[in-house]
């Protein structure tokens, strides 16, 4: 079956260019495009462990009579086709269920809160529940159209952080780009990261396949992202259970948010990898 990614429409500015962005990634990677467009302002989506209400702020709701031709003439400027999904489950009255059998989903840094706040690293609660019961990985567009020509892999050492690595090594090798880890060193040797990938199983392909790694072991993590590249594609795990540090909500993840314009994809804990 092919991998897809899942679209939720906003038929606004910043809309359109989200969706220039989930059709340049799903070109990139190679990825079929699935969209909804709403037309109530919530929907449900029942993963395992997990019922998860997305409440979408009322800007998804613009303009419905023109929402559909919109968004058909922005895939079909980008050479790609899409499904464009109409839910048929309805379990809670008015609430329309949307399947979850996705690969990747796209989605803004908020959903339900103003867009002004994404821009200084805000991640909407209705996001992180979602990035923390989802099987698949979120894409967080920038707010303008950008494209990527590099990954960079924000590295903890902890579980999700693997994770994250094979998901970036995966699309660094689909999409013949080059790749990039990045650690902030925290209480550890720059060795013990290394040795956390090598019981994983991903020391050779990191060998062969890393351009550069940054371990950063004076200055604060702000003064250290400076150094990721502007078209870089940043992946990230939320969180998890190691002795090692690791990226998670609250802290590091939206102070990254904060200060790097790029494209994020975020791997929760729950990810399950098809590749």
């Amino acid at each position: 079956m092919q991998r897809r990614l899942l679209h939720i429409f906003r038929n606004t500015p910043f809309g359109r260019e989200t969706l220039l962005q989930s059709v340049y990634f799903c070109k990139k990677v190679k990825l079929e495009l699935a969209i909804y467009i709403p037309e109530f302002a919530k929907f449900l989506m029942y993963f395992e462990n997990d019922v998860v209400q997305v409440d979408l702020d009322r800007s998804y709701l613009t303009s419905p009579d023109t929402a559909l031709m919109n968004a058909s003439t922005i895939v079909g400027q980008g050479d790609l086709e899409a499904e464009f999904l109409e839910p048929k489950d309805f379990p809670a009255s008015s609430l329309p269920a949307l399947p979850i059998n996705f690969d990747y989903m796209s989605c803004p840094r908020s959903i339900s809160d103003r867009s002004s706040r994404i821009g200084f690293g805000h991640i909407g609660p209705k996001v992180r529940r979602l990035v923390n019961a989802a099987r698949f990985p979120v894409l967080m567009p920038s707010s303008a159209y950008k494209e990527w020509h590099s990954v960079a892999v924000f590295f903890g050492g902890a579980a999700d952080a693997i994770t994250a690595l094979r998901l970036g090594l995966h699309i660094s090798t689909t999409c013949n780009i080059p790749l990039d880890i990045f650690t902030q060193v925290e209480n550890d040797t720059p060795d013990t990261y290394g040795e956390t990938i090598k019981d994983s199983g991903l020391d050779g392909e990191v060998k062969n396949s890393v351009r550069e790694w940054h371990r950063f072991e004076m200055e604060k993590l702000d003064d250290n992202l400076y150094a990721v590249p502007h078209d870089a594609l940043v992946v990230f795990g939320t969180y998890g259970h190691h002795p090692l540090k690791q990226i998670f909500f609250g802290t590091k993840l939206e102070r990254i948010c904060a200060a790097l314009p790029n494209n994020f994809l975020v791997v929760g804990p729950k990810h399950l990898a098809r590749t």
